[in-house]
């Protein structure tokens, strides 16, 4: 550590000052996301536009992730992170002028989109890798499901601080879009702000990272994935998961219209629900962040999906017929809720193993492996449940005997009995999980970084498995 940062907060409350500044940050885009959408919806009155937003912004995070990596392994942890954070400032800044001139059209926004997904395709791999050196490995999922609290925190807040800016700005005469923007645009000065004051390693260079750092661009983005195919262990936790993300992004694609069509359309009770889930995700991440998680964190990842999948059930089970409309709330609580435990556990397992001047490209991997999981869920969850399993499960439907009875039949019970279906798998997910010795003892069988030796297994759970094999 130089002279320069001595005086600058390192450890834990780094950490606590630089997760204040983001969630600050989160809470002034969620408030800009929620007045565009309005704004948006007012211009074009289409769904679709807003949901090409999305598309905008995912297709190219996901091209830039695998050579994202390299850079965030190459570079300052501490500068991407910032780079990110200023890019999302920037792009705010344009569509604030766009907007006070009265030029800002709603193509303006694919654009926009673009260009945050590129920049933020750094931000949590910086963050991710920077939390590594930052803080003790004891802390590591107590850090991780903080940071998995921040978004639905904010999901949480944003919505209600926007109306209301908006609500109040109209009253005096003010433009309530425009304040908002300002208000995004004091926000993200808080994130950049408190990631200067802290003080943030940079890894030690390791003798691997230095053998790929000599190839070319394209091989170096290939390590991350060559580098989990390699280790076993790292692989059957990554597919785990994998399979555990398709089921829930399946649940979660149709929780929405299943509600709705199950409810008349009642926008009142689909809020009701997503704002429990976000709830249920923040008292899930204060727990964690208080307790610590499981002392074998990959009790944690395959027991928290477990109770998500237990959620996802009981969710299915609701209606908003008399008292069974509970079931969607209390549902609805625990479908998020061990969200936190799952990837503040996860998390802490892959940034314990992995050495930080790899794990850049490392997670960069895992990223888009586990982002794989949504198209390949929408692609299957909307067709079988509009064409076989909603049909089938109208009165007189195919299903409807079978399944009438637990779960009602008419507009949404197929929706219904698909996140059945898929909570029932995602369970045994977590099960089969338990049981497989490569996915219980990854933390044994895989030495933390900076450990030339591999620890045993425990007595009672001793696994006929290759060791490590060395990185090529």
């Amino acid at each position: 550590m130089t002279p320069s940062t001595v005086n600058r907060p390192t450890g834990m409350a780094a950490f606590w000052i630089v997760w204040v500044g983001q969630l600050v940050s989160l809470l002034g885009t969620g408030m800009t996301n929620f007045a565009i959408t309005i704004w948006a919806f007012q211009i074009t009155g289409r769904a679709t536009d807003l949901a090409l937003i999305m598309v905008f912004f995912q297709v190219p995070l996901l091209i830039i992730s695998p050579f994202v990596g390299v850079w965030v392994d190459k570079f300052d942890r501490k500068l991407m992170m910032m780079l990110s954070d200023l890019a999302a400032g920037i792009v705010t800044i344009i569509m604030f002028t766009l907007y006070s001139l009265d030029l800002l059209q709603v193509w303006h926004l694919f654009i926009a989109a673009s260009i945050n997904g590129l920049f933020q395709a750094f931000q949590w791999p910086a963050y991710s890798a920077a939390l590594s050196v930052m803080i003790p490995k004891e802390q590591y999922v107590r850090a991780n499901s903080m940071l998995e609290i921040a978004g639905p925190g904010s999901n949480i807040l944003a919505p209600a601080l926007a109306g209301a800016v908006i609500g109040g700005a109209v009253a005096v005469g003010l433009d309530g879009i425009a304040l908002v923007f300002m208000i995004d645009i004091v926000t993200f000065t808080a994130a950049i702000g408190t990631l200067l004051f802290v003080y943030i390693p940079n890894p030690d260079r390791t003798a691997d990272a230095a053998k790929v750092e000599g190839q070319n661009i394209l091989r170096q983005a290939a390590y991350g994935f060559q580098y989990i195919f390699e280790r076993p262990p790292l692989l059957a936790v990554q597919t785990v998961f994998l399979v555990g993300n398709l089921f829930s992004m399946m649940g979660i694609a149709v929780l929405a219209p299943m509600i709705l069509a199950r409810s008349g359309s009642s926008e009142i009770i689909l809020g009701t629900v997503q704002s429990i889930i976000a709830v249920g995700a923040v008292v899930g991440g204060l727990i964690v962040g208080a307790w610590g998680g499981f002392q074998r964190r990959i009790y944690g990842v395959l027991i928290g999906w477990i109770i998500t999948f237990m959620g996802s059930v009981v969710v299915a089970l609701g209606r908003p017929d008399g008292l069974w409309i509970i079931f969607w709330y209390l549902g609805a609580f625990f479908f998020f809720f061990s969200a936190p435990l799952i990837n503040g556990s996860n998390q802490a397992i892959w940034q314990s193993k992995i050495p930080p001047d790899l794990q850049g490209r490392v997670f960069s991997a895992r990223r888009l492996i586990a982002w794989l999981a949504t198209p390949i869920a929408g692609l299957i969850a909307g067709p079988l449940a509009d064409f076989v399993l909603e049909p089938a499960m109208q009165p007189g439907g195919a299903l409807s005997p079978i399944f009438g009875a637990v779960l009602g039949t008419g507009p949404g019970a197929g929706m219904a009995l698909l996140m059945l279906i898929t909570a029932m798998f995602g369970i045994l997910v977590g099960v089969v999980g338990l049981t497989l010795p490569l996915v219980r003892n990854v933390e044994d069988l895989l030495p933390d970084h900076g450990q030339d030796a591999k620890a045993p297994p425990p007595a009672e759970e001793q696994v006929e498995t290759a060791p490590e094999p060395a990185v090529s």
